[in-house]
């Protein structure tokens, strides 16, 4: 490998890495900006990413080859908006920016939307796995509590103004204990019906799997 090859993926590993802030002026002069064009096109980024390598060169006095971005960001683009990488990118939780063609979007957003969907399912399952544990712990930490205050109550020790308070502690713990109850139920009937949603949209999705 020549030494400009060897700058030039040290440069565009700067890109990808830290967004082109770390990019020392050599690298700037060396690196092949069609290259960084096409690599920020085909991760679905505008070509008003070019202003943030603009930013970052011009530390050094150099500015970027604004045709030659241009020239990769728009291949880049191609590659990005063939439905099997729309998919991808829906189901990995992408955010997409509006950047391909009018006629590849309409291709691009079936099979993105119904990638984002799987990933909008599988985070409502994870999101109600995490209530689930929470409020699990919350009652395992208010059962410890309930029976360390029925300890403190029949205590010889306590005094009659703390036995009232324990009394007032118990009575607010076995409340909440009911509504942890009944919060996790419901929760359990809702991770069920996502689960269920889910399996089914899995079964009918093998299309946009490219």
């Amino acid at each position: 490998m020549n030494s400009k090859s060897s700058n030039i993926l040290v440069a565009l590993a700067a890109v990808v890495l830290g967004g082109c802030a770390s990019m020392s002026a050599d690298e700037c002069l060396t690196v092949d900006w069609t290259s960084i064009g096409y690599e920020d096109g085909s991760r679905g980024y505008t070509a008003d990413r070019l202003g943030a390598h603009r930013k970052a060169c011009a530390k050094h006095g150099v500015t970027p080859d604004f045709a030659a971005y241009q020239r990769g960001h728009a291949q880049g683009v191609e590659a990005f908006c063939q439905p099997g990488r729309a998919f991808s990118f829906g189901e990995n939780g992408g955010r997409y920016n509006g950047i391909c063609p009018a006629d590849m979007e309409p291709e691009f957003l079936e099979a993105y939307n119904a990638g984002h969907k799987l990933y909008s399912l599988r985070s409502s399952l994870s999101a109600a796995n995490s209530m689930i544990y929470s409020k699990e712990q919350e009652m395992e930490y208010a059962q410890k509590r309930i029976v360390e205050a029925e300890v403190a109550l029949i205590s010889d020790e306590a005094t009659a103004e703390e036995r009232i308070l324990l009394l007032n502690e118990l009575k607010d713990l076995a409340e909440r204990m009911g509504e942890l109850e009944a919060e996790i139920e419901q929760l359990i009937a809702d991770r069920a019906r996502i689960e269920q949603e889910l399996q089914y949209y899995e079964s009918t999705i093998t299309a946009y799997r490219y």
